[in-house]
């Protein structure tokens, strides 16, 4: 057989081969624990042409890699606004937590912090994700863009953006317990209830979640927590 001819990469090509491998290494091992030559060797290239592309040395090369990783994540959330919203999140959580699934070393280094790579411009990174993944919720609540969701609804899904990042890493250190499908499911039945809770007291978010509640089916992730919350809520009408 004839073997195939060699083709160089071009400059492009070969820089995302460098990232793409670096990513790989971050995945599972603290970005301190990962040198140039560590990723020169996986990539099958020399020490020098990572410099030769990444000047700037591990620093500049970990915060490509962060900025691809953050570009994926953003990506986790965008899903097209029709149908239930509890349909909407499910997919959306199924696509981060398989991420945190497949770089779990990598994620509870970038979330928590304190790492030797950590610098201003990779936080803006890590807040670059979280703001976008936040005015995509706002977006599948459908407050359009330019237009003010209000302080309370906009604090809410922070705060649950928040929650997923922390319910991520305790579920890393827990040894990925639950499965995945149970934490996606708990993760959503902490959003709706977070939402229900904040209409509570917010006219603004109540219209909104009304709205968002009319899509819901019986048989969908809506229906089962109504059917599983109806017994507890029952057991306190004494506070009526």
């Amino acid at each position: 057989m004839t073997a195939p001819a060699y083709r160089r990469l071009t400059v492009e090509e070969r820089r995302d081969q460098l990232i793409g491998t670096a990513l790989v290494l971050f995945a599972h091992r603290a970005p301190e624990d990962v040198s140039l030559d560590d990723v020169a060797a996986a990539a099958g290239v020399s020490r020098p042409l990572v410099y030769r592309y990444f000047p700037g040395g591990k620093q500049q090369l970990y915060e490509a890699a962060l900025g691809s990783a953050a570009e994926e994540l953003r990506r986790c959330f965008a899903e097209p606004q029709s149908g239930p919203l509890s349909r909407r999140l499910s997919r959306a959580l199924d696509r981060y937590l398989a991420f945190v699934d497949g770089h779990d070393a990598g994620f509870a280094a970038l979330l928590r912090g304190g790492s030797v790579a950590e610098t201003s411009r990779t936080d803006a990174i890590v807040d670059g994700v979280r703001r976008a993944a936040a005015e995509q919720i706002l977006l599948h609540l459908k407050v359009e863009p330019g237009l003010e969701p209000g302080p309370r609804l906009r604090m809410a899904v922070r705060t649950w953006i928040a929650a997923v990042e922390a319910a991520s890493l305790i579920w890393l250190d827990e040894g990925k317990q639950p499965p995945l499908p149970r934490l996606r499911d708990w993760l959503v039945d902490h959003f709706l209830a977070l939402l229900a809770a904040t209409a509570a007291g917010d006219p603004r978010t109540a219209e909104i979640a009304r709205a968002a509640l009319a899509l819901e089916r019986p048989d969908g992730p809506a229906g089962r927590l109504v059917r599983q919350v109806a017994p507890v809520v029952g057991d306190a009408l004494h506070l009526l």
